[in-house]
């Protein structure tokens, strides 16, 4: 067997152990490709992003740069600008032929609310080695909102992979002539699926949101509570370009539509930078089944989390800003993206996180 394990296999390693916790993993985390991480009751406040290295323990390294310990039991605020080291619930015994790969989930991302999977002994973030024995930790950096956290709260998930499963560019080009894996542009085919931004909306000018600088606390637990404009301003254009500004945030939307075939699943990677000092997708996973008739989907557009960097930056409409890693599945999942499941983007276009009113 090998590929990206499905639900049904992240449901075998909990009963086998290898992942457990003090407090019993729910049903709700097992997602169709991957698992919800859950946040523990104490968040310490660092000096700066970290690593372990080899042969150091994340705890040990916390002890060095701690600021402050932030109990989290009744809710707290993790302010804006401030990096967080917080121990997750879960942790790993991994079989020696399983790695692990994190993310942020959708709505972590959309909130600018950078979150990193830190382990002992660790020299990559969000990779877990083969074999992996121990606590896992996530790293938390609000960029543009303070938010209020509790535990048991969800921030980034992890999924675990055997063998190679990256599809090369020649599988992917099959793939796309015998099930269509993007419509409304073309497929461009190099180091995965390129796609592009939506600056030419089919109706209206609205085509994206930019995060205001000074705002109030978003309480994570709240859904469709707030009024995105106190939290952002619209981008409307008639031209077909936008002007980044340096270090601030974007909400845009691919002008491809995205379609995950139930035997795959893909991961969205950051374009090179010789196109452009910005950086496009915090968060980019796609379950089995997103945006696929097979799911109900007819396709999802990718929303992405855009920052720029360095100086101001003119995006065009159409041009390839990242690209769909493509990798297949060890099993089709027992239960795909967007059926009977919290599935909020499924068959999305432009879209806030889910704390919004739209």
């Amino acid at each position: 067997m090998t590929g990206v394990l499905a639900s049904q296999h992240i449901e075998a390693m909990i009963a086998d152990g290898a992942l457990s916790s003090d407090t019993p993993i729910l049903q709700a985390q097992v997602q169709p490709a991957s698992l919800d991480l859950r946040l523990g009751h104490v968040a310490y406040r660092v000096r700066a992003s970290f690593l372990a290295g080899h042969g150091q323990s994340v705890a040990d390294r916390i002890e060095e740069f701690v600021m402050h310990r932030v109990d989290l039991s009744a809710g707290a605020v993790l302010e804006k600008g401030c990096v967080y080291v917080v121990p997750l619930l879960e942790t790993l015994n991994l079989p020696s032929d399983v790695q692990a790969i994190a993310n942020a989930k959708s709505s972590t991302g959309r909130l600018d609310l950078l979150t990193r999977l830190i382990t002992d002994g660790g020299t990559e973030f969000d990779r877990i080695p083969m074999g992996y024995q121990g606590p896992l930790y996530a790293e938390i950096c609000p960029r543009s909102f303070s938010v209020l956290v509790r535990p048991g709260m969800r921030l980034n998930q992890i999924r675990f992979r055997k063998g190679r499963s990256v599809l090369s560019d020649p599988e992917l080009s099959a793939l796309h002539e015998s099930d269509i894996l993007v419509t409304g542009g073309p497929a461009v085919i190099g180091d995965g699926l390129g796609f592009s931004v939506d600056l030419k909306p089919a109706s209206g000018t609205l085509v994206g949101y930019r995060a205001k600088p000074h705002t109030g606390v978003i309480d994570l637990d709240l859904i469709g509570a707030y009024d995105p404009f106190d939290f952002w301003e619209e981008l409307h254009t008639n031209k077909g370009r936008i002007i980044l500004d340096p270090d601030a945030f974007y909400i845009l939307v691919s002008r491809e539509a995205v379609h995950i075939p139930p035997s795959f699943a893909a991961e969205m990677a950051p374009y090179f930078a010789m196109v452009g000092e910005f950086r496009v997708h915090y968060a980019g996973f796609f379950d089995p089944g997103f945006g696929h008739a097979q799911a109900g989907g007819t396709g999802s557009r990718g929303v992405l989390e855009v920052r720029c960097h360095e100086a101001p930056f003119v995006l065009e409409h159409g041009q390839i800003v990242g690209r769909l890693v493509y990798e297949r599945m060890a099993a089709v999942p027992e239960q795909l993206y967007g059926q009977g499941i919290a599935s909020n983007y499924q068959g999305q276009g432009l879209k806030l996180s889910k704390h919004f009113r739209m």
